[in-house]
């Protein structure tokens, strides 16, 4: 009976973080649309991007009202994208997952938060290819006191990752136009690998590159195979690589590293 109880506590509790988490992510899907456009993030309250119907309370529930209005708006009937409740279900789990890992606990705070940042410029990045200055600039200060707050994080691990973060990437950059006379590595990548770094330390820095380098590949090639083009100046946005390397680092990077060296020694 007690552990019925318990179970049932636990899942009321995992229901009311995921709620708030995917609460959080509608105002992310804000940030997503605004940002890009230099539009506030506060005001006007939300609107449908289509007729600019304001969305009341009422109907702007994370995920539920998606389903409710099947997909549409209530005004003019234009189709709702499904990203919108795909953001708040990532970012509804992403904050379940951060409370089992970390507990009610600054850390928990601090990892979420730069959970969310990534999910932000992900999906730009998916969009338009950028990663916006306003999000990665700040985002390397605020998370560079990631020693006052990460366990085992000193300020030379932080020191190191946002150099190696920062430092790799614009060297690719430069040995990829030395040899090819084009762009190879945005701007934006270099930065967000920079706050990468300012938030894990060098190790996750590498564990980023790795991760994010064959992800890339990995799906650069099944692209180039469902699309039967092979070319080789095809731009796939790393931004959402790099995001989901980080993300790897911060819930499995120490148990793939530990595999990772047990398979090879």
């Amino acid at each position: 009976m007690l552990n019925s109880l318990n179970n049932a506590s636990n899942a009321t509790i995992m229901a009311a973080i995921f709620m708030l988490g995917a609460s959080i992510g509608s105002f992310l899907n804000v940030c997503i649309y605004r940002i890009p456009k230099s539009e506030s993030i506060a005001f006007p309250g939300s609107f449908c991007p289509v007729c600019k119907d304001p969305i009341p309370f009422y109907l702007n529930i994370p995920i539920i009202s998606f389903l409710i209005l099947l997909g549409k708006c209530k005004k003019c009937h234009t189709e709702i994208s499904v990203r919108y409740p795909i953001v708040e279900i990532i970012t509804g789990m992403f904050a379940v997952a951060t409370f089992i890992k970390f507990g009610l606990t600054i850390e928990a705070l601090f990892w979420f938060v730069f959970i969310a940042i990534l999910v932000v410029i992900s999906f730009i990045d998916i969009d338009l290819q950028i990663i916006p200055d306003i999000l990665s600039i700040p985002g390397i200060f605020i998370f560079a006191f990631s020693p006052l707050i990460i366990p085992d994080m000193t300020i030379m691990d932080t020191i190191a990752g946002m150099l190696a973060g920062g430092g790799s990437l614009y060297l690719v950059a430069v040995i990829y136009y030395f040899i090819r006379k084009d762009e190879g590595m945005g701007g934006g990548d270099i930065k967000l690998l920079t706050m990468i770094g300012a938030a894990t330390g060098w190790k996750g820095v590498i564990f980023t590159i790795f991760t994010s380098s064959l992800m890339g590949t990995l799906a650069g090639v099944t692209i180039m195979l469902v699309t039967q083009k092979a070319d080789s100046k095809l731009r796939i946005p790393f931004g959402p690589y790099l995001a989901a390397g980080a993300l790897l680092y911060i819930f499995q990077g120490d148990f793939l590293i530990d595999w990772y060296f047990n398979l090879i020694s």
